[in-house]
């Protein structure tokens, strides 16, 4: 009986040693993701930067191009108000997202020749993707940003807009200048299919954005780096542009909100619709729908459809649905149902394309600059050039939505750049270039003081100082969980109101 109790434990250790003996390779999943493709996690980067419903209700409508006059969870700048769950999307979605894959592309990438060209794509998206956030808010994350997964670091520093700008427009210019047509292609690129010269086209096109936004603090620095982008070669034509393209499994951000839940919600504002008519722009044809007659959401069907220019009617700011109908009144409309809206079926369709960087903006850039004897080429070339690339764009969201080449050219003739006006016709021409792309619409608006516009006359509104809202505010997670570097930044950059000033927005 001795041996037995002495040999047995001997036995049972000696068998469940056996058996652990593999078990970690026998638990491992044999066909589980060990490692991703670093050129879909650019892809993502990518795609995930169509603009979505925080871009019309703040960004577009700041900007006076869209409106709703409905409270509730939605509010934001229709009232000036600081909603932090709608203004916190764009923080969101590009450091939850974004700025991870992209920070882990390039640390992927860095040491490998064979694939230079997705590491240099990835830094210009990188560059693209820190502008807007910085565009939004002002002091960001940036050095530190991203790198919680490579480096630990959990809870980043903020670093000044100045030093941010400083090495964007470092990286955009090293970045393009990397790109080399000989070395091997990016397969899957969703926005060039890997055609390196469109990608430094964008690059450079990128850094002259970049460089414009330092007009007003840093003139030298800016007339410098238009230089580099004017020889590095920016865009040359609509081919050139980047377009996110969507389908049934990947529908248009806008499009699923106003084809969806919000489709009764949102309306072109008057700011906007009286422009392009009063100018007899063959654009608002294509933009816009009013449902003549409808007294409710339900009342907007297609047989109540009239998309001729003439009835357009934008919906004013400073009302909410039920102040409204005093204007509705004025307008001799049935309801604030029967406002122009964006045509849901056309430019904000499901599978209507995502413009996010294009010619046309370029071309205006450069309209600016050559005013500004940054670079060469006539200012009103260029100016005409961007009016009509813009127009030609529409045809890109479908055939009952491009303008005809006889409408474009009586319109660039009818509307010459004229002098002492310069300067507010090639913003005020980039407003509406920029429609739908609202992060871009609003951050030059801020820049350059163009259009002028009137301010949102709404009462009780979160602005104190400012008749604009000047930029977003930091998340309320991220003054709980980074509280100390947020208040060193709010105590550099001021308070975390919408009228703080970023640091290239100067009066």
């Amino acid at each position: 009986m001795k041996k037995i109790r002495i040999y047995l434990p001997i036995i049972a250790c000696c068998f469940l040693a056996s058996c652990d003996k593999g078990f970690d390779e026998m638990n491992v999943n044999p066909i589980a993701l060990t490692a991703v493709d670093p050129g879909y996690q650019l892809n993502t980067a990518i795609v995930n930067t169509a603009p979505g419903y925080g871009n019309l209700s703040y960004e577009t409508t700041i900007v006076k191009q869209m409106i709703t006059p409905f409270s509730g969870q939605g509010s934001a700048a229709n009232f000036n108000q600081d909603n932090r769950g709608v203004a916190s999307g764009n923080w969101n979605t590009y450091y939850q997202t974004n700025i991870k894959e992209l920070t882990d592309v390039v640390a992927k990438t860095k040491d490998l020749p064979a694939r230079s060209n997705l590491y240099n794509m990835a830094r210009i998206w990188k560059a693209y993707s820190f502008m807007l956030l910085t565009d939004t808010y002002g002091d960001i994350p940036y050095t530190q940003a991203g790198k919680n997964y490579l480096e630990g670091i959990a809870t980043p520093v903020y670093d000044t807009q100045e030093s941010i700008y400083t090495d964007i427009l470092s990286e955009l210019d090293a970045a393009s200048a990397g790109l080399d047509a000989s070395k091997a292609k990016v397969a899957s690129d969703v926005l060039y299919d890997g055609d390196v010269t469109k990608w430094k086209r964008l690059g450079y096109s990128l850094l002259l954005r970049a460089a414009m936004r330092l007009s007003k603090v840093n003139p030298t620095k800016a007339a410098e780096y238009v230089a580099k982008a004017v020889a590095g070669g920016v865009m040359q034509a609509n081919a050139d542009n980047a377009i996110i393209r969507h389908n049934a499994n990947f529908t248009n951000p806008v499009g699923s909100q106003l084809n969806g839940g919000q489709s009764a919600f949102f309306y072109l504002a008057e700011d906007f619709v009286t422009f392009l008519s009063k100018n007899n722009d063959p654009r608002l044809a294509s933009i816009a729908v009013r449902y003549v007659g409808a007294t409710s959401g339900a009342q907007q069907v297609e047989s109540r459809a009239n998309r001729t220019p003439g009835v357009q009617i934008g919906a004013p700011l400073g009302y909410d649905n039920t102040t409204i109908s005093a204007a509705v009144t004025v307008n001799k409309l049935a309801s604030l149902w029967d406002y122009s809206q964006l045509d849901r079926t056309r430019m904000a369709g499901l599978a209507a394309p995502s413009f996010l960087v294009t010619y046309a903006q370029t071309q205006l850039l450069l309209a600016e600059a050559a005013f500004r004897k940054w670079t060469t080429g006539d200012p009103a070339v260029l100016y005409a050039n961007g009016i009509r690339a813009h127009m030609q764009q529409f045809a890109s969201y479908g055939t009952s939505t491009a303008i005809a080449d006889a409408a474009i050219t009586a319109y660039v003739q009818a509307n010459p750049l004229a002098v002492g006006k310069e300067l507010e016709q090639i913003n005020t021409q980039y407003w509406v270039a920029s429609f739908l792309i609202g992060p871009e619409t609003w951050a030059n608006f801020r820049r350059s003081g163009y259009p002028v516009l009137t301010p949102n006359p709404y009462p009780g509104s979160d602005l104190k100082t400012e008749p604009f809202i000047r930029r977003l505010t930091y998340t309320d997670a991220e003054l709980n969980v980074n509280k100390t570097n947020v208040e060193q930044a709010i105590s550099r950059q001021g308070p975390n109101l919408l009228d703080t000033r970023i640091w290239w927005d100067k009066k």
